[in-house]
């Protein structure tokens, strides 16, 4: 049997569009890398015959913006076909800057971060209309800041948990899903703890889960911003059974709320770009400082508890949030991250 015939075809494989948006654009930052040249850059990857199946968007100017109306969604399916490529999850832009609001701040805050869901909710069905959308989420968080959530947790937990409620039905009636992205520059999700405690405070597993990005969940066994949460011990020197021990733990808690996962890599270290609060380092998929072996430990995401393929994603994403922008303009770094997503996928994917 040759390689061609034995190589999985699920989960699919994206590419995301917005670290040419994420950490750019302001004072001081990076310019933005528009929508054309990411699509570009991605199509053009290709590895051993194998290419992106697609691409995840981030309903934001300059790329997509979330008021977009339908000539323009048509126009937006036609290119992203014309690169041979799909769309999967969607970014909802809920933070207060781009026109949302915090989900555990005042009456008006909590509605404009509905109303974002519901923008970007009318985005996903029209996509999923015109063909070009097959399966994907609709990504959110909390748009709160963790010393804010701090001030009185359980009360502020409870307040998100109500935003989300409300941000399901919206998403209910439209046939979406709604992904709280965990990351530790949120609050109220920036500990897998306090994740977990918030999806079941929500308690739509359905409707309301969890996106696991492999480079920010990292951070969560180190409890950079919950100390009381990590897994792993202070002298923790990346003993493989350590890390294993620990990794085990928490994705056996987020594991069965996961419906949407980011591959990356990860150098332990946090940093911020431009606008954008420190978070999880995203490294390249061959950075020599990575603390994750990619291939091997996505199957902690991708498997279940006894180490079988849950088949849970229809697709996978690669996310290189705040990668500097002559990195991203490299055609050898999507080419490299392709390699990376391909071994995922033989490793711990399926075929259809």
């Amino acid at each position: 049997m040759s390689a061609t015939q034995t190589q999985n075809n699920f989960p699919k494989l994206h590419n995301a569009m917005w670290p040419g948006l994420v950490g750019k654009g302001s004072p001081g930052a990076e310019p933005c890398i528009d929508l054309d040249t990411m699509l570009d850059l991605t199509a053009k990857a290709e590895v051993n015959g194998q290419k992106f199946d697609g691409v995840d968007l981030f309903l934001f100017d300059p790329h997509v913006s979330i008021d977009i109306d339908d000539a323009g969604l048509k126009k937006l399916a036609a290119k992203v076909a014309s690169k041979k490529l799909t769309i999967g999850s969607l970014v909802a832009p809920v933070w207060p800057p781009t026109g949302g609001g915090s989900a555990m701040g005042n009456e008006e805050e909590r509605k404009n971060f509905v109303t974002q869901v519901q923008k970007a909710c009318r985005i996903g069905k029209k996509l999923r209309d015109l063909g070009i959308r097959k399966y994907g989420i609709i990504r959110i968080d909390s748009a709160a800041g963790v010393t804010d959530w701090e001030k009185n947790p359980k009360a502020n937990t409870k307040l998100i948990a109500k935003t989300f409620k409300e941000a399901a039905k919206v998403a209910k009636d439209h046939g979406e899903r709604l992904a709280a992205e965990g990351e530790i520059c949120w609050g109220g999700m920036h500990s897998w703890k306090n994740m977990v405690d918030l999806l079941e405070e929500v308690g739509q597993p359905k409707v309301v889960g969890f996106q696991a990005d492999m480079a920010h969940t990292l951070l969560y066994l180190l409890g950079y911003n919950e100390p009381k949460h990590r897994i792993v011990p202070a002298d923790f020197k990346w003993q493989p059974g350590v890390f294993h021990e620990a990794m085990k733990k928490m994705t056996k808690a987020l594991r069965p709320w996961t419906m949407d996962f980011h591959v990356a890599q990860n150098d332990a270290t946090v940093k911020g770009s431009g606008s954008h609060d420190k978070t999880g380092r995203h490294c390249l998929a061959t950075d020599p400082n990575g603390k994750l072996n990619i291939a091997r430990d996505a199957g902690y995401w991708m498997r279940d508890d006894a180490g079988k393929v849950t088949k849970k994603f229809k697709h996978i994403c690669w996310d290189g949030c705040m990668f500097p922008n002559d990195v991203m303009m490299k055609q050898e770094t999507w080419n490299n991250i392709l390699a990376a997503m391909i071994q995922v996928r033989e490793n711990h994917g399926w075929k259809e």
